[in-house]
Order: structure tokens, then sequence, then C-alpha cells
């Protein structure tokens, strides 16, 4: 077994010689031409002497999948965890002089049990180990507030947990970078906007951030006092402001992204991509060389016409640890600025190693040879495995077969109706019973796993046991439930928002609803947006509702404060009911009326 703590440094760092690191702690004041990887652009090289080559590798919404068992598959084949990741890392780095490891945000929260559970530090700890330099923020960074941000990237104890090992945990070796997050009060960023690194006699500059969005996505408590501004705002003020510290080469590490058409798409090309990236990108300073992106859990490898009608790399790595995007960007020695025409990218799969791809699958990328997993990664594993079993073993309840998110197979469509959401409503209406309760809803987003019926637990805890850890996968996120009353016309208009705005990266958010709830739902989506919603034949146990009546409705404090864009919701004045901890109401539920069987998908019924 280890004997290294979370966030100690990796005993084989990669091959990355770098000569100057400059920390900023203060911010100051699509064309779709080309679908295919920017190696397409090569040209003759010229002389060695006067370019360098600086090796990016990226990826993005890791969300604590340290193990091997959590982060699903491509084509069928298990893909991704962190020492499959780890183990793909060391290999593209082979070879390379210059090597940097960075990531576009969401590394933390929303994670499985293994990490959630401890507060993320294993998810940390495997990321320092895997050799990580930088990272933008994601929303998700943000889950437990900035504070709970601050120490995960510094180190300390846990506030109320306190220490997991006798050692305090020691924070991030990589630099989280927050560009666009400034307190209201002062214009400061909680981390440092951006970061550059010396490759030869060149500057390269990273600038990281997350979607502006973040607000609606977050509990509001974690984040009072904090704004977050526009991403391609952000990024252009800081081009004068790099370009007067003799920096000509930008890269953007941003937590917002896209997708093509139809999604996922294949892993290393550019089919169609929409959604709130391309904006970006056309807004963007023609200075800034490459775009890094995340947020949406899904893979592109694209070369965008900037504002210049120069051809710019922006490439997305999926999620999970299943894809490592590869950047090679072509550094001028002399103008010391990147070399687009020369600069390519390509998206890795990270397959686990195992049974081989079954004959007629298409192949993913160039390069989607099975890897093993890395032995350091392995004995990080095995010091966190008695703590999680500890904590996360315990069954708390049965069921009596899949209980499963929508979309198929992967489980991260959020426009669908799903019988893990309308399960996740009904426990929280049985739950704040007490509180006079009528109807609850539930957002798709805050569902992260499935419920299986097989076993799965090391030792086996038998067919349709649902274990405490299960149950945290499945709702990680610890929201308090709120039960207010609303009006039907309110209730109306909740259900018409879920028909997202204009550039969302996700056009509609499909809410679970409790059992006894019904309505019928039409909706058009064009052109990656939700353009049309209509409610109606809206009824409670039968009866139509009354817009001037009044229902007394639960939501957790995450749709209560308005997340998700549900401002209905967060516009509510009247009296707040506290019904405790929405796990607490999941996991009793569960213990209570077990074995549960999965809650029907009719509720809602499509026109």
């Amino acid at each position: 077994m280890s004997t290294k703590r979370a966030g100690t440094a990796p005993t084989a760092r990669r091959r990355v010689v770098v000569g100057l690191t400059v920390l900023a702690m203060s911010i100051g004041a699509a064309a779709y031409g080309n679908t295919t990887s920017a190696a397409s652009h090569k040209e003759k090289k010229p002389k060695r002497e006067k370019v360098v080559e600086l090796q990016l590798l990226a990826f993005n919404d890791y969300h604590g999948h340290v193990e091997a068992n959590t982060p699903g598959t491509l084509d069928g084949q298990p893909a991704g965890g962190a020492a499959f990741l780890s183990t793909k890392l060391k290999q593209l780095r082979e070879g390379n002089k210059y090597s940097l490891t960075v990531a576009a945000g969401d590394l933390i929260g929303g994670s499985p049990a293994f990490s959630g559970l401890f507060h993320d530090e294993p998810s940390v700890h495997t990321l320092n180990e895997m050799g990580l330099d930088i990272s933008g923020v994601g929303n998700h960074e943000f889950d437990e507030g900035v504070d709970e941000l601050l120490r995960m990237q510094h180190g300390g104890c846990h506030p109320v947990d306190g220490c997991y090992f006798p050692e305090p945990y020691p924070g991030a070796d990589f630099q989280w970078l927050s560009a666009n997050v400034v307190e209201t009060a002062t214009g400061q960023s909680p981390l440092p906007p951006y970061k550059i690194e010396k490759i030869k006699n060149v500057r390269v500059a990273f600038i990281g951030m997350t979607l502006e969005a973040t607000d609606t996505l977050v509990a509001a408590s974690g984040i009072a006092g904090y704004e977050f501004l526009d991403e391609a705002e952000t990024a252009n003020a800081l081009v004068p402001i790099l370009k007067a510290q003799k920096v000509e080469a930008i890269v953007v590490l941003l937590h917002e992204g896209g997708s093509q058409t139809p999604p996922p798409g294949d892993l290393d090309a550019c089919v169609g991509i929409s959604g709130p990236i391309v904006a970006i990108n056309d807004a963007l300073d023609p200075e800034i060389d490459a775009i890094i992106t995340g947020h949406t859990h899904l893979p592109y490898n694209c070369v965008l016409d900037d504002p210049a009608g120069d051809p710019r790399i922006v490439t997305s790595a999926y999620s999970f640890g299943r894809v490592v995007t590869e950047v090679n960007l072509v550094l001028d020695r002399k103008t010391r600025d990147v070399r687009r025409d020369l600069s390519s990218a390509a998206n890795h799969a990270v397959i686990q190693a195992g049974p081989a791809v079954p004959a007629g699958a298409r192949s993913l990328t160039p390069d989607n040879t099975p890897v093993e997993a890395d032995p350091a990664i392995q004995s990080i594993i095995e010091e966190w495995q008695p703590l999680v079993d500890a904590a996360g073993g315990t069954p708390i309840g049965t069921i009596t077969a899949d209980i499963t998110r929508g979309g198929i197979p992967t489980g991260s469509d959020r426009g669908v109706e799903s019988a893990a959401g309308n399960l996740v409503a009904d426990a929280q209406l049985w739950s704040t019973s007490a509180n006079g309760a009528d109807v609850a809803f539930m957002n798709p987003g805050g569902v992260r796993s499935d419920l299986t019926y097989a076993q799965s637990q090391d030792p086996p805890e038998g067919d349709g046991v649902v274990t405490f850890g299960e149950a945290f996968t499945f709702q990680p996120f610890g929201n308090t439930l709120i039960t207010y009353a609303m009006t039907g016309a309110e209730i109306i208009s909740v259900l018409e928002e879920q028909c997202q705005p204009a550039g969302s990266s996700r056009p509609f958010l499909h809410l679970g609803v409790s059992d006894g709830f019904t309505y019928d739902l039409s909706k058009t989506i064009a052109a990656g947006d939700c353009v049309a919603v209509s409610i109606t034949n809206v009824e409670l146990d039968g009866v139509a509702l009354d817009p001037a009546a009044t229902y007394n409705v639960t939501v957790n404090s995450f749709l209560a404060d308005g997340g998700d864009n549900f401002v209905t919701l967060g516009g509510v004045t009247s009296p707040r009911l506290d019904g405790g901890n929405d796990l607490n109401a999941l996991t009793n539920y569960l213990g209570t009326f077990g074995p549960v069987a999965p809650p029907s998908i009719d509720r809602v019924n499509e026109v």
C-alpha cells in the first residue's frame, strides 16, 4: 500500500522543461469552413532551430472518476478512470521534450462516492500523481463554494469533517485559474486568471475560466459576493496585459463547449459543431491561438476561423478521463507566436485493457489501443479504499430493476423524462409530506448515475441492494429540501422554463416529477436551441391544475435559488419550510418502501 497522502507530489513526473512561471493575481480591464483536425493545415516545417514544439495534453470533466468501474465506455469498451488516464498520458508524453498537461474544469464535484464522500481529495490526489499542470475552473469546482475551492487548491483539513489521514490534505500541485470569476467588492479573482510558461525563449500564456452561467448552476450561498463575467470579454481584456509581458502565444482553458451533429459524434471530428462555443470562438480575440473546452461532456476536434479569418484549434475531450486531447503547438522562436499552419490536434481514446474490441466495431480514433492501469494510481486507490468501504458499504434499501437516467446508452440526455429523476421526486414528496407537499420536482443534472440491480460491491452486496455509497454517487450534492407555496400559474411557468434560454449548453432540462402529477409537453428544438414550448393538460391526482389556486411544492435548495435558469422557483416569496437533506430523503425512502420498482416515465406525455 502506498504511504503517500492526498496531494503529494508524483514520484515520476513527466518530461516538462519550463524556465519561468508567472502567476498574475489580478485581472485588467464561426466560421465552420473547416471541420477536420488541424493536422490538415500542416506545411513543411522551417529549420528546427527556428521553432520549438510544445505538446499539450488536455482533458475535461473528470468529476472524480477515480475507479475503473464508473467512467463508462467508448463503443462498448470500458474506458477512462484515473489509472488508465494516467498511463495514457505517460505514453503520449514519451519522446516529447516539452509537454504540459492541462484541463478545462470540472475536475471535482458531481463525483462518484469514492471521491465525493471525501470532498474530492482522492480526485486531486490522483490528478497530482498523473502530472496535471494547469486547469481552468468549471462550475462544479464551486459546488461547495469559493472557500472550499481555495482549500482544494492550497490544502488544509475540511472545516467540518477534518482530516482523513494523520497528515493534513496538502492541496493541488497543479494551478486552477479563474479569470472570469471576480469578487464584486474588489474585482479580484479568487485564483490567478492566467499562468505563463516559458518554453525556450517563447512565453505561452494559459487563461482559465468557467462559463458565465455558473451562478445558475451552483448553490447561491457558496458564491455569494462573486460574479461570473462574460467569457470572451474577459479573455480579450487580458490580451493586451499579456502582450505587455511579451506574450504572443495564448491558449484558453474554457469550461464551456458545444456538440457535434449528431452527438456525441466521432471523437476526432467536428461535424456540424453547435452550442455556446461557436459564438465564444467568434468573439475571442484573434491573438488567442487555441481553445480547449469542456462542460458538455462531448468530444470534438475542430478548426474554426477566428474573427480575422485565420484557423484556430478548438477541442473537447469527452468526460471522466475517457479521452485525451493532444495539441502539438509549434512555436516560432523569432516571433514568439504559434505557427497555426504547422500546429495540429488529435483526440485519443483511453480504452481500459481487457477484452478485445468486437469484430466490426468502428474505430474510435487512429489510436485506440487499450492501456494497462498505472500502478502508482492503483496504490492511491488502495490507500483510500478502506475509508470508502467504511463510509459507503452500508446497505440502505433495495430495488427491483435498474433505475436509469435519460438517454441511451450513456445516461447523459437531460432533455427526456427519466425513471431516476422521477424516483428522486417521489422520495422528496414523501419526505416532505409533513410540510404539506403536493408535488415535487427534481433537476436532471442533480442525478449523476444509475441505480443498477446487479450487485456491484466487493465483497458483493447482493442483487437489488443499494448501498450508501451507490446512493451518494446517484445524488451527491447534499442539498436541502425546500417546500413553499406556489400558484398553479407559477408551476406552469416552471414547466415552461424547462425550455432553456438560447445559447444554453443543453436546450431543454426535463424535470423529474412526483407520482400523481401529469401534463402534456410539446417543444421545438432548432439549431441547438429550444425555440418553443407548450405545457397543457396539467393535472394533480387526476384533477386539473387551477392557475389561481395555491399548491405546496418541494424542490431542492439549488432549484429553490433559481438554479438551471428556473427563475420562477427562485422568485417565490412565500415562506420556506426546511425539509432536511436530499440524500437522507432518498435513503429513507428506499429503506422504507424497498424493494422499489423503477417509476414510470409516462407522467409527461410528449405530443
